[in-house]
């Protein structure tokens, strides 16, 4: 998969979160975020319905963007 690089600005405390995660698992800090943000997209549930392959890919999409909608909710809650 190609990266991109990109510059954000965080907050302190995650950044520092960040940091301690990486140094805990071995990976580094923009593994860590990358795989933050992939689960907070829920990317993990769009691997699984096409690991599953017997669903269109538009339905797979349509499901993955209805759980990160209801996660989106539960967040703000």
């Amino acid at each position: 998969m190609a990266k991109t690089r990109t510059t954000l600005t965080i907050d302190e405390e995650v950044l520092r979160a960040v940091k301690v995660r990486a140094a805990r698992t071995g990976k580094g800090e923009s593994e860590v975020i990358e795989e933050a943000v992939r689960r907070d997209l829920g990317f993990h549930l769009l691997e699984r319905l096409w690991a599953r392959n017997d669903m269109a890919e538009d339905e797979a999409m349509s499901l993955a963007i209805e759980a990160q909608q209801a996660a989106r909710k539960n967040a703000d809650r």
